[in-house]
């Protein structure tokens, strides 16, 4: 019979038999279909070939070596753990339209949580998990799995939350209800990143003066308060009349965000007397731009160098925050300074910001003066010892 379905290919193997696959084309891995042609459990084996990533790639290393060769595109079994989460990643809108390295990141996550067992000894993985078989304890696992990570753990979370949104939508409807919305995340300690002191940013300074590429990305990052993946992509042409105008790469495939700041005389005399390059300000050693992640791991050794291990670019943009916040800026103006969205993040700041106001202002009335004699006030709730 004829199969009316895009990218289906067959061909006859010696003995005469008809052979299908999915194939998208020249540069791509073809993907056997071996159900019956018509029925439901061809359309499923046809829809998670649809689903997968079939591009061929350089070969690692290890495969170029003959270590790793096998090339085969595994088929995840329609109606599995793993064959909902190809989907999601071939078909959901809202994660195609996120950036590269926000989808790799999420990919990265999805993928890592296929070969869990799906419990202590078992040789049962989540992978081939039937979707009626997935439950909130089951999920549950896969979070606890990264209990020494609570970090890790709620990322997971976070991928699974988009996952089983996509599935209830009413144009998908793969799962009826959304179990990983009412998944608790964990709460961590302390806020993330390490803030900056004003002592390490003199210490940063200090063994990278005015005039290095070091001090340049200080500057840049301490008075924008943009993120590493933005600051990678700042230059001189996005200077007018003394603002700064950029758009925000996180989520920027998605929902673009236009941000204007205006340049500080202290980031303006930095930029003057810094080496910088054509379109960016920051350049590596061959005069190309930095990527996000290459730039955080340079910056990571600047910290080194300088001493301050505990320090990385993001805690700069905390840095930044605080100082505002301590100065007396409001929620709505630390949004606008950072992009935000909500107060929420905004609040985290001011919130530090009131209460260390509010504690220098009440211990007045705790002051006690000169304490001489103060052994000798008579406590009245006191019985006289014998």
């Amino acid at each position: 019979m004829q199969i009316d379905l895009p990218y289906v290919y067959e061909d006859l193997d010696r003995h005469g038999n008809v052979r299908i696959y999915f194939w998208r084309g020249k540069g791509h891995s073809k993907v056997r279909i071996r159900e019956q042609p018509g029925t439901k459990a061809f359309r499923d084996a046809y829809d998670a070939a649809a689903a997968l990533d079939t591009l061929k790639r350089e070969p690692t290393p290890e495969q170029a070596a003959g270590i790793a060769s096998n090339s085969t595109v595994t088929l995840p079994k329609p109606g599995t753990y793993r064959w909902l989460c190809a989907r999601y990643m071939a078909e959901c809108a809202d994660y195609l339209r996120n950036d590269l390295q926000t989808r790799k990141t999420r990919k990265q996550i999805l993928e890592a949580t296929y070969d869990e067992p799906i419990a202590p000894d078992s040789s049962d993985t989540f992978a081939n998990m039937p979707l009626e078989y997935l439950s909130l304890k089951a999920l549950y696992v896969l979070r606890d799995r990264k209990l020494d990570l609570p970090g890790a753990g709620n990322n997971r979370v976070k991928a699974l939350r988009q996952v089983f949104k996509w599935a209830v939508a009413p144009n998908v409807q793969i799962v009826k209800v959304n179990l990983a919305r009412d998944i608790k995340l964990f709460e961590t300690e302390g806020d993330g990143f390490h803030t900056w002191t004003i002592e390490e940013v003199r210490a940063f300074a200090k063994r990278h003066p005015l005039g290095t590429k070091a001090h340049l990305a200080l500057g840049l990052l301490l008075f924008t308060g943009v993120r590493r993946s933005d600051v990678v992509l700042l230059g001189r042409q996005m200077i007018r009349d003394g603002w700064l105008h950029f758009t925000e790469k996180k989520h920027g495939r998605r929902k673009p965000k236009a941000r204007q700041l205006p340049v500080l005389p202290a980031l303006r005399h930095i930029v003057d007397h810094s080496p910088a390059g054509n379109l960016t300000f920051l350049v590596t050693e061959y005069d190309r731009p930095f990527t996000g992640n290459g730039f955080g791991n340079k910056m990571r050794d600047w910290c080194d160098q300088a001493g301050l291990p505990q320090c990385s670019a993001h805690g700069l943009r905390k840095a930044g925050a605080t100082i505002a916040a301590d100065n007396g800026a409001t929620e709505h103006q630390l949004m606008a300074i950072f992009g935000w969205e909500s107060p929420k993040q905004a609040a985290l700041y001011t919130r530090k910001a009131n209460r260390r106001k509010l504690a220098g202002a009440g211990m007045a009335f705790i002051d006690l003066g000169d304490l001489d004699g103060i052994e000798d006030v008579d406590d009245p709730n006191s019985e006289d010892e014998a």
